[in-house]
Parts: structure tokens; sequence; C-alpha cells
């Protein structure tokens, strides 16, 4: 986004200003209204304000501390997707998302909008392009629908303040807005999206800036926004809709007799802006370095997507960044550990096995977890790690580096351990512990009878070793006279959470040319892509999977199963993926999974997938997941080991050893309204139950 974030105090004037000697004379310095709407100029000012504020999802975001101030950057890591030195441990509870840190501070910009809406029209003789007067007030629409949207999503039903309130004009009684219902507030933004997607332009004129919304941008969002109160609509439980105590307003949930048709309503209304936006020809899928049968072009293909920012069609609405004055520090703290920068961060994002076994083209077991045992039980051997990933599909490599691949012109070493026992018989599991073979616990190798010569090895003694530290490495001397670090130069080691954690780290954003004098914190610019057309397509997949399962009309006359059949599968051809065999494939309700796991793997760490999880409704009980959550999944790793007899890789699959979760509850829901907030006022109610 190109718009500079200017530092300043902007006075917006109602009225007269007046001094300490009541003279109605404005200083000169006082940025007054008639200098902000009057030109273009001024309005660039105004939207610059409005668009820091904009609560984007983007690598300032973390669940925890919301908008703006977030400097770990690790989108994914609350997703289920991977784990992270910070951001992931919060997931073993998810309670610091319970209070609410965006309720206060996104009535700033509702105000910012519904103040441009009271005052510009005061000004509009002064356009003469009346274009850009009209797209001016799509903007204040878009930026409310989106500020209500952030709200709804999280809270439910919430304040739906479409007008200035002043004091004294107002009375302290007009000034306590109540929370409306969550079917009012879900109503509320989609009016301002269709209101907002009426006015805006398509982008392109002279006064339009880099950064402004479009028509495009509106209908994206809209889309988003509509699946998710669709889907809270049909799959929020009964026992979860409750009153506020003070005003008897469904705050949160939705009436059981309207429920049904809401759904379908805000699932159309999601379906025709994702169509609006497909049959406008404007956008496509990113292709540019793409070749049929060809993984290495779909690879690069799906890495450079997301650093083309030059007439790049898959992009609908981009956050640009630059140093000095707007960087971010995602390779900082992303980076592999043998490419750490000058901060000391490394590793912050590390995928999770459960996220790999998603994709195509790996060896797997009849109940769908990674093959590493052969039918004996024994480890499958492999010449260089990489190769039990060798069918992988493309999609995967370009988001997650695995051990021994190329980043940087650098192989990144990713090792557990070094294994110097008899091979003859083949290698027997890892996790025996006094003869046991259990890996359904979470101990760490170090307890293991390879490590204590115990059990099997009491004769032999130790034979596996293993590395504590990044900086505390075991070296092992080969047969060739060489030594090799036990825990390869980028982990994982359990004692020092700057390694790959769980035998991956994220590849995803991070920028392949940056210089490594600058993997630094505050000095990244890669952009960050809020809204892509490959999550249009699924949007329309979803929706009109729903829509056909519930036997509600096509708008526009087009096959619903058809639709999302050609989505998916454009989806899947980009990736590399198995193709799906038919339309056939997506009917019933093993349909509607298959879209629901192409989203999980197509829009991984772009803070998408949790808000799905959360719509969805299957926070406590996620299949994709492969267990229950109501306790808590643990999360899994991918573990490579080097045999210095057989001179091969092997791969233990287990859980991963520090121990963090998924957890997910009931409750989490909703957020919680900041305690403060309610006990100060006689109209806001906190959630029910809480």
């Amino acid at each position: 986004m190109k718009i500079k974030y200017f530092l300043f105090i902007i006075v917006l004037l109602g009225g007269v200003f007046h001094s300490c000697v009541d003279l109605n004379i404005p200083p000169m310095s006082v940025v007054q209204d008639k200098d902000l709407f009057s030109n273009d100029a001024g309005m660039s000012i105004y939207l610059s304000r409005m668009y820091s504020q904009m609560p984007f999802e983007d690598f300032k975001y973390s669940p925890q501390r919301q908008f703006f101030d977030d400097w770990l950057v690790t989108p994914g890591t609350n997703e289920g997707a991977s784990i992270g030195r910070d951001a992931g441990a919060a997931m073993t509870d998810e309670g610091s998302q319970r209070n609410g840190p965006y309720w206060v501070r996104a009535f700033n910009l509702l105000r910012d909008a519904n103040y441009l809406l009271q005052e510009l029209p005061k000004y509009k003789d002064n356009y003469s392009d009346t274009a850009s007067y009209s797209h001016y007030i799509g903007e204040a629409y878009f930026a409310r629908a989106m500020v209500f949207y952030a709200l709804t999503k999280r809270y439910g039903g919430i304040p739906l303040v479409t007008q200035v309130l002043e004091y004294p004009q107002n009375t302290a009684a007009q000034l306590e807005i109540p929370r409306s219902s969550e079917e009012d507030s879900w109503n509320q933004v989609l009016s301002d999206f269709d209101t907002a997607i009426s006015y805006l332009s398509d982008g392109g004129a002279s006064w339009w800036q880099q950064g402004y919304s479009t028509k495009s941008t509106a209908l994206g969002f809209k889309s988003e926004a509509m699946l998710y109160a669709a889907c809270v609509a049909k799959y929020n439980p009964a026992f979860n809709t409750g009153f506020g105590q003070k005003t008897g307003v469904r705050v949160i949930g939705f009436d059981p007799s309207t429920a049904a048709a809401a759904s379908q309503k805000y699932f159309l209304e999601a379906y025709k802006a994702a169509r609006t936006i497909m049959n406008s020809g404007k956008f496509s899928l990113y292709l540019k370095a793409w070749a049929a049968g060809d993984p290495e072009a779909q690879y690069q293909n799906m890495v450079n997507m997301f650093f083309d920012v030059t007439n790049n069609p898959e992009v609908i609405y981009m956050k640009e960044y630059s140093w000095p004055d707007f960087a971010h520090g995602y390779d900082s703290y992303n980076i592999p550990k043998q490419l750490m920068g000058g901060n000391g961060y490394s590793a912050g994002n590390c995928p999770v096995l459960d996220y790999v076994e998603l994709f195509d083209g790996i060896d797997k077991n009849p109940n769908g977890t990674i093959k590493v045992f052969d039918d004996n039980g024994k480890y499958l051997l492999f010449d260089n790690p990489m190769d039990i990933f060798k069918n992988a599909e493309p999609r995967l490599r370009a988001y997650v580096i695995f051990p021994g691949d190329v980043f940087k012109s650098t192989v990144i070493d990713i090792r557990r351990g070094i294994y110097t026992g008899d091979v003859t018989n083949g290698i027997d599991p890892l996790m025996t512990q006094n003869g046991i073979t259990d890996y359904t616990n979470h101990n760490n190798y170090a307890v293991m009878d390879a490590v204590t010569g115990s059990g099997k090895f009491a004769s032999t003694g130790q034979v596996l070793y293993l590395s504590s530290s990044g900086n505390n490495q075991t070296l092992v001397t080969l047969s060739d006279g060489t030594q090799m670090n036990a825990g390869g130069l980028s982990g994982p080691f359990t004692s020092d959470l700057t390694a790959a954690m769980t035998g991956f780290t994220v590849r995803k954003w991070l920028n392949p040319n940056m210089p490594q004098s600058l993997v630094l914190e505050g000095r990244s610019e890669q952009p960050f892509i809020l809204m892509r057309y490959g999550e249009i397509l699924l949007n329309a997949a979803e929706a009109a999977i729903e829509l056909n399962s519930a036997g509600v009309a096509s708008p526009d006359g087009s096959n619903y199963l058809q639709v999302a059949f050609d989505a998916v599968q454009a989806i899947r051809q980009r990736a590399g993926a198995t193709l799906l065999n038919g339309v056939s494939d997506l009917s019933g309700s093993d349909g509607l999974q298959i879209v629901r796991k192409e989203r999980r793997k197509e829009l991984a760490f772009e803070n998408k997938v949790l808000w799905d999880i959360r719509r969805w409704r299957t926070q406590d009980s996620d299949p994709l997941n492969g267990s229950t959550q109501a306790d808590g999944a643990y999360y899994r790793g991918l573990y490579p080991f080097y045999s210095t007899q057989a001179n091969k890789y092997f791969f233990d699959a287990r859980f991963e050893e520090t121990n963090k979760q998924f957890r997910l509850t009931m409750i989490d829901y909703y957020f919680a309204i900041p305690a403060d907030e309610v006990s100060k006022s006689p109209a806001i109610d906190q959630q029910p139950n809480r």
C-alpha cells in the first residue's frame, strides 16, 4: 500500500474554533475541514489517516495483540498450521484472545468514517470530477463495513454507530449506543459493503492512488464477510446463543426461527459477490511462471506470486511496505536458524506435520498419516531427506521449507539426530523407552533407550546422538573421518526455540532475494496480499456447495456444482495437486469437506484459516486436525535422522517435543467485551455466560 502514513494531528472542526479570547478565527497552523475535504490532495491525507487504522490482518497482526502493534509477525501460528517460539505458545490457551483488545480501537476509525460521510457532502461542489467525490463516499462506507465486519466476527452483536456522536450536542444517554443483535449487525455489514460497492470506482483515474480500495476490493471482502455470517447462522450451536442482561437483545447467535433463512441469504450474497469478480474478467490465477507437468516451474510460480507487485493478475488488494518509514520484520523472525540475522531471531513459524499431511503426493498410511515405517515396522530409508517429499504437490514446497531443500542458495540443514547403530536388520522405532515403544507420549528423545544405552542397547551403549541447543552442538565422527552436527545447523533443538521445532520452517512470504546483512527487525518490505483471486474462487465454491445443498435457486442460472468444480480444479491444477475426477466429487457433505480442506492448504499463513475454523464452528471437533479439540490437540512434527551405517536418512513422525497444542473451546467462538467497557456503561452487555 503506497499511501504514506503521516504522523500528525488533524483537528476536525465541526463548527467554529474558539480561542482563549473568544475570537472566531482558527489558528493558521490548524488543519481545517475545508483543507481536507475540498480537494483530492486533502482527501489523500484524510484517507491516509483512515487506512492507518484499517483492521487489515497483515504482517502487523496477531490474534493475541490484534492490529497495528504486533512485532512477532508469524501469521499461521494460531490457525493450527504451525507453531512458533512466541506466538505459538499462546495457543496452549486461547484465553489471551478472550479479552477483546480491538473493541476500543475500532471506534476511532468508525468516527473518522462517519465524519467523512457527514462533512464531505458540504464540499461536493468543489469536485469537478464527480467520480472522485463518489469514490471518497464509497471509501467511508468501505471503512465502516470493515470495522463492523471486524467487530461482528469477534463479538457478535455490536453498537451500530452510523453517525457522528458529539458531546454536549448529544446527551450522555444518547451517547450510550447498546449492542444490536448479531443478525442486525451482519445486516449492517452487508448494507455498508453494498453501498460502498455502489460508490467506489474501479481505480485508474488520475486522482486515484495505489492503496485506495475499488469495487472489486469491496466485493472481495463482502464475499468473505458473508461467508462468515452465513456459517454462524447455520453452524452456531443452539446452546451458544444468548441475550444481554441489560437490554434483552440476542447479542450472540441467531433466532432459531430466522437462522436458516438468514444463512441462505448470506451464502447467496457471498456467492454473487464472488461471481461478480469472476465474471468481470479483471483477475485470474497467477500463472506467469507456471508450466503443465513441470513441478519445479509450478513451485516457483507459487513462490513468485507473493512477491510480484507488477501487473499481478491474482491481486485484488495488496498492502505494500517500504523501509525506513513503514516496514516489517517477517524475514528476521522466520528465517531458518542457519541464516539467522543480526537480531538473533529465527524459525518463529514452524509448520506442523498435521498441515503437511493435508497435501497430495506424500506416501501415507491408511489413516492418512505420513508413511515412515515399512511393513515390518522398520524405518524407511532415503538417500536424501528431500526424497520423502519428491512427489508432493509443488504448492507445499512453496509454503514450507523441507529438510535438505535449498533457500537463498543454501541447503537448509534440519536434523534431529544421528544414529550410529547397526542397520543389518533395519532400524527399530526410536521412541522406545525401557523396551516399550510408545508414540502417544511427548517425551524427549534424550530419555529413549537409543540415547541412554538401556533396553535393547544395554550391551552396545548409546547409538543415538542429539544436540541440546543451537550453540551446543554434539559432533559425530563419520566413517570417512569427517564430523557432522547431530542436530543440523537449523535444528530442531528442543532447548533452543529458535530452530525448526517441528522439522520444518515456513517458506511462504520469506524473501529469497533479501541480502543477509538486511535480515533485521523492521527491514522487510515484501507486500501482504489481503485479498486475492484464489480466495475468491474458494469463496464461490464453498457458497455454491452450501446453496446447492439448501436447494436455493442459482441467481445467474449457473450450475452450482459446476462452478464449484471449476474453481477448485483451477486451484488444484495451479498447485500441482491431484485433480478432481468430476463434478460428482463435490456433491454431498464430502464436497464441502473437499473445499474446506482446499482452503486450509491454499490460504495457510494468510490470517484466514483461524477465522474459517471459527465460522465453521469446528473448534471443538475438527476432522481436518484428525482428533477432537475438546481438550486440545497436540501438534505433531516430522524429524529427520541420519544413519552413519546406512549412509541414509530416515524420519520419525511423532508429537512435537515442547508439548504445544491447538486448543480452542466453545467459548472462543466469541471474544469478551472488555470488562471496564461493560462496567461503566448502562447499555453495553457482556457476552452471555461470561
